[in-house]
């Protein structure tokens, strides 16, 4: 295979995974809100704010938190880079690169979803459409990931695939941690205006698809140690940054078969951090939030990116 195309490959799975969890976010958080137990929960100015810094990061002091924008720009604009819209071009285009490589099911489902996105009209979605255009990118790339696992080989092509789906989703998830980590110190006060006890414990878990078997797993309300060990450290949880990395460590072994790699490689790497997160307890976690998601979002870039130089040829 060349570098080229398996690079096609690992890059067409994260923009799969990062419009999903991009519109996932838009949804649930933004529907949330109109419910929140707390006036600083409902606040238009706290919700918006949340919504673009999990897209895109520090919110610029002169940026317009208005509906429309923050809603265009997340989601269709063409010139906004963490968009919805372009996400999904380049999971189109990078598939278009390994055509050969990928199944007429799976580029058919994929060719699609892109003619979907791109004709949604821009004015109804920011008026009356993000429940719609949002529910429906969700179901699309669930049907994309139905696609990938149900009618590709599981060689190199649908391990390389898969190390890109899952090293976005741990991205992903970890910057949702961020957003709603942010949030629940932010809106501090009023009803039960404890950190360990805030409503966006709640909707952090609905974000990531995962309330309802937290619930089944400790079988009370969420709290911010048991949400974040449950997201973080719960390897039984498919959203869980544990595994993850469980996933990447399986996929990477499928490519590279040496017992003993080399300490600078991507494999020593994924197996040190997998092996480091099996003995992680949550109160190292939680006494210190912001390092942690610091040190992680660090580590998978510096996954990412050995990946990227050993198999990819990318200096």
């Amino acid at each position: 295979m060349l570098a080229r195309v398996a690079n096609n490959l690992f890059w067409m799975g994260r923009y799969i995974e990062r419009s999903e969890h991009l519109a996932r976010y838009l949804n649930v958080n933004y529907f949330s809100s109109l419910d929140a137990p707390n006036d600083k929960s409902q606040s238009r100015n706290h919700v918006l704010h949340s919504l673009l810094f999990m897209a895109n990061g520090p919110v610029d002091e002169d940026y317009k938190l208005t509906e429309e924008n923050v809603f265009y720009d997340i989601g269709l604009n063409p010139e906004a880079p963490y968009s919805i819209i372009n996400a999904v071009k380049y999971a189109r285009e990078n598939a278009n690169g390994a055509r050969d490589l990928i199944s007429t099911e799976l580029y058919e489902s994929l060719n699609k979803f892109y003619h979907f996105v791109l004709r949604y009209d821009a004015d109804f979605f920011v008026r009356k459409g993000l429940y719609d255009f949002t529910t429906q990118v969700t179901e699309a790339t669930a049907v994309l990931r139905g696609k990938i696992r149900g009618t590709l080989l599981h060689d190199e092509v649908y391990a390389i695939i898969m190390l890109g789906v899952n090293i976005e989703r741990a991205t992903q998830v970890v910057r949702i941690i961020q957003a709603k980590y942010y949030d629940a110190l932010n809106a501090q006060g009023g009803y039960d205006d404890k950190f360990s006890k805030s409503y966006e414990w709640t909707t952090l878990l609905k974000c990531i698809e995962s309330y309802d078997m937290m619930r089944r797993h400790y079988r009370k309300t969420p709290t911010s140690i048991t949400t974040l060990e449950f997201l973080i450290l719960n390897d039984d949880c498919p959203r869980s940054v544990m595994n993850s990395l469980v996933q990447v460590k399986k996929h990477i072994e499928q490519l590279n078969l040496d017992k003993n790699p080399r300490k600078d490689s991507a494999a020593f790497l994924i197996g040190r951090t997998h092996a480091e997160y099996c003995y992680k307890t949550i109160d190292t976690i939680e006494g210190n939030i912001e390092s942690f998601i610091e040190d992680i979002q660090n580590t998978l870039f510096e996954i990412a990116k050995k990946i990227e130089k050993e198999y990819f040829q990318i200096r």
